[in-house]
């Protein structure tokens, strides 16, 4: 009886205790769908300062109207006035994941998820994810903008407008415009299974969120994930641009960023004064100015992008080494050289 009596109080002493333990499902579980700043933002992260403002008309659907149509409904009635006549945003940036690995800037892999998601390659980086870096026109864009580069290194807002006035070659927006562009950009956050995690890094994390590991590390491991900024690292053409850059082109590669690339802006003069089709004179075009210093250059307008026409405000961007490799402009070279026979 006594030996009975023990037991029972073991058996409530135990079921007591384990009431206050947290149960599985009171646990912090990350979701593969969780947006990465709000799991930061629980691991206690300082958070990001350029959190949209949402002034009193703004809203994430003008934002999207103005980045891919370059005009939007006035929160008062009527329409903006067209942002830009040339371009629009997704004249040179993609608004889905465009690279596989988050953590590296590789063109030629860029290149292959391109073609595996059917979505362009192009000149600018993806504004999905952009609301999770912390800088802005890197590396070697002062160059070519000068002092306008300083003010948006660190600040996203300041980075909007100079890609509306600048690069776009369109007016500046208005304070409740950037903050509908800012909030619809959020709408593209990076979530967790973008970055690529094991499962062991899985584990780490919800240890730390459930207390049982170092938030800090924790921290640190995201972000090592996704870089911080997009690298660019502008380089000349080839000193000899008949012998190019002295490497074997693949012209089934070249074929890709032909047509993911090139024809993005160009074909039917979509963005562009010029057109590229797939006729056999305008690849014999294209190849007899390859070693040429001219606007119809490739290797020309590829590493230096090209001014504006006279009288015409639009110009093409160059593509940075981060890209287009040296070696995928022979690709495409030995591709244009391919069709113009």
């Amino acid at each position: 009886m006594k030996k009975l009596f023990l037991i029972s109080t073991l058996i409530v002493a135990t079921t007591i205790l384990t009431s206050f333990l947290p149960s599985e499902k009171s646990l912090n579980e990350i979701k593969k769908e969780d947006p990465v700043s709000d799991i930061l933002k629980k691991l206690g992260d300082a958070p990001i300062l350029h959190q949209a403002k949402m002034f009193k008309g703004a809203s994430a659907e003008i934002g999207k109207d103005l980045a891919l149509y370059g005009i939007a409904k006035k929160p008062k009635g009527g329409s903006t006035k067209k942002q830009s006549k040339h371009f629009v945003c997704t004249s040179c940036h993609n608004t889905v994941k465009e690279d596989p690995d988050l953590r590296v800037s590789d063109p030629q892999a860029r290149l292959n998820y391109a073609k595996e998601k059917g979505i362009p390659f192009l000149q600018g980086t993806s504004l999905y994810g952009i609301v999770n870096r912390t800088s802005f026109y890197n590396g070697d864009y002062d160059k070519k903008y000068g002092k306008l580069v300083e003010p948006a290194r660190n600040n996203i807002r300041e980075a909007i407008q100079l890609c509306a006035v600048e690069c776009a070659q369109g007016r500046k927006l208005k304070n409740w415009e950037v903050e509908s562009v800012l909030a619809w950009l959020w709408t593209m956050e990076l979530k967790m299974e973008d970055l690529n995690l094991s499962e062991a890094d899985y584990k780490t994390v919800n240890a730390a969120l459930n207390k049982n590991g170092d938030k800090k590390a924790a921290i640190k491991l995201i972000k090592s994930y996704y870089l911080q900024g997009s690298p660019a690292t502008f380089i000349t053409p080839p000193d000899d641009r008949k012998a190019g850059y002295n490497l074997k082109g693949n012209p089934a590669n070249g074929k890709l960023i032909y047509e993911l690339s090139c024809q993005h802006c160009h074909k039917d003069k979509r963005y562009s004064y010029f057109d590229l089709d797939d006729e056999k004179l305008t690849f014999q075009h294209l190849n007899k100015h390859i070693s040429k210093y001219t606007r119809y250059s490739i290797y020309q307008v590829a590493r230096y992008g090209t001014p504006p026409m006279n009288g015409k405000k639009a110009y093409m961007p160059q593509y940075t080494q981060e890209k287009m490799s040296d070696q995928m402009m022979e690709d495409l070279r030995s591709y244009i050289e391919q069709r113009a026979k």
